[in-house]
């Protein structure tokens, strides 16, 4: 099963978010799995079309997936998929 690892900020707005074993077999199907055991978080990661939102990037065996759209990068069941929330500010 690949594994979903998360940014620090991520975990600040979701207390209990860890490292986590993923089913799923698209990155689509990933952040459905994820909401459910982490209510909100796709809001975080995805707007209301499904499309990434600018200030998260997803990391996929450390390449930056290509398809910011529909999300249709592949990855297999060894797989590391990092989601990272950008830091923004001044």
């Amino acid at each position: 099963m690949p594994t979903v690892k998360f940014t620090y900020a991520l975990r600040r707005f979701f207390k209990t978010l860890k490292d986590t074993s993923a089913k799923s077999e698209t990155l689509q199907e990933v952040l459905e799995e994820l909401e459910k055991e982490y209510p909100g978080i796709r809001s975080y990661i995805v707007d209301d079309q499904g499309i990434l939102r600018k200030h998260v990037n997803i990391f996929i065996d450390g390449k930056l997936i290509n398809d910011r759209t529909t999300l249709s990068d592949p990855f297999n069941k060894d797989s590391e998929i990092y989601i990272m929330q950008a830091l923004s500010g001044g």
